[in-house]
């Protein structure tokens, strides 16, 4: 389920949790609704408001880690390829054809990153046969002198770090925000905002507010569970600095 359509679902709960309130005023006896009645449902409330507010933030600190970890990881990659391609500059004219085939391969690269992250579904890492063309050419490189060896050995272990970066961004997990923890605080926003209808007579203009509260609430919990999708949705990484990592090879 998108986060959009989550966050549309649990929309729907809170006006349901209105409603309820609303149904529970009418039904039950007048003794029910006192006014110890009414205090002791607000002490009860306000604990679980403070109880979710902790939960809340819990959520917000995972989907934020998760996003930050995995942009550092794509500014990672892109470092990585532009020092790749200033290293086998650097090396001379024989290099020339890698630094094409790093040029060449980069706009797949980038889409196959992304749509794998973005994929419901996981599965086997796949390597890029043409990553691992250019690693294994420059590989083949044969140094002249120990400038060329030295840039050799340099750009050997930033393919290699480029190709562990690779495969850390794609274990990591698109989805840490826990299911019970989302279902635990729904279910909370629910009885909270059922206790607003309970005490007071549902008006048009309560309804309204609450349903304003309601609304506010859902876009909270839409926008970490967006941030919780850092390659897909409305805040989603930006591929363009790592599409574009590279400018037009001059001869």
């Amino acid at each position: 389920m998108t986060p959009l359509a989550l966050s549309g679902f649990i929309f729907v709960l809170l006006i349901a949790g209105i409603l309820l309130g609303s149904l529970l005023n009418r039904a039950l006896p007048e003794h029910h609704l006192s006014k110890e009645s009414q205090d002791v449902v607000r002490l009860g409330v306000g604990l679980i408001a403070t109880i979710g507010a902790l939960v809340l933030g819990l959520l917000i600190a995972a989907a934020k880690g998760n996003f930050d970890t995995q942009s550092a990881q794509v500014r990672q990659i892109t470092a990585d390829v532009i020092l790749l391609d200033k290293l086998l500059a650097q090396y001379g004219p024989q290099a020339t054809p890698i630094r094409e085939e790093l040029r060449a391969m980069l706009g797949p690269f980038v889409d196959k990153l992304w749509r794998e992250k973005s994929a419901s579904t996981g599965g086997p890492f796949e390597s890029s046969a043409s990553a691992e063309k250019t690693f294994l050419d420059i590989l083949q490189l044969t140094p002249q002198n120990d400038l060329q060896r030295s840039l050799q050995s340099r750009a050997v272990q930033i393919a290699t770090d480029l190709a562990q970066t690779r495969l850390l961004l794609f274990a990591a997990s698109s989805n840490t925000i826990p299911t019970p923890f989302l279902a635990i605080m729904v279910a909370w926003l629910v009885i909270i905002f059922a206790s607003y209808s309970l005490f007071a007579n549902l008006n048009a203009t309560l309804f309204a507010l609450l349903c304003l509260f309601a609304l506010s609430a859902s876009g909270a919990l839409y926008l970490v569970l967006e941030l919780n999708e850092p390659f897909v949705g409305l805040m989603q990484i930006s591929n363009a600095p790592l599409l574009h990592a590279l400018g037009p090879l001059h001869p």
